[in-house]
């Protein structure tokens, strides 16, 4: 079964009190949910038509393992605190086989 990866792009951050409010219940959320945080904050660059903005690169086991850790309990309850505090591309990914 292919691995998949969450994908976050904050296009703002708005209110740095909610996304640390956010952090402190998300990243346990999704780790409880099996998910690996690989990439969080840091350099980015960005070629051709991207733009180098905060992203995070989050593994799971499989596709579904990801979508489910967005719909957990937890983490709804840490997307609730972020509120309007950031503006984000949110997908998940499935890797090639």
């Amino acid at each position: 079964m292919p691995k998949a990866y969450w994908l976050g792009i904050y296009r703002e951050l708005n209110d740095q009190e909610k996304q640390d409010a956010y952090a402190a219940l998300a990243v346990p959320a999704l780790k409880a949910a099996g998910g690996r945080i690989l990439a969080r904050g840091g350099k980015v660059t960005a070629w051709e038509a991207g733009v180098p903005e905060r992203t995070v690169v989050i593994e799971f086991d499989s596709y579904e393992q990801a979508v489910a850790a967005y719909d957990s309990e937890g983490y709804q309850a840490a997307l609730k605190l972020l509120g309007d505090g950031a503006v984000r591309d949110m997908r998940v990914v499935e890797a090639v086989d």
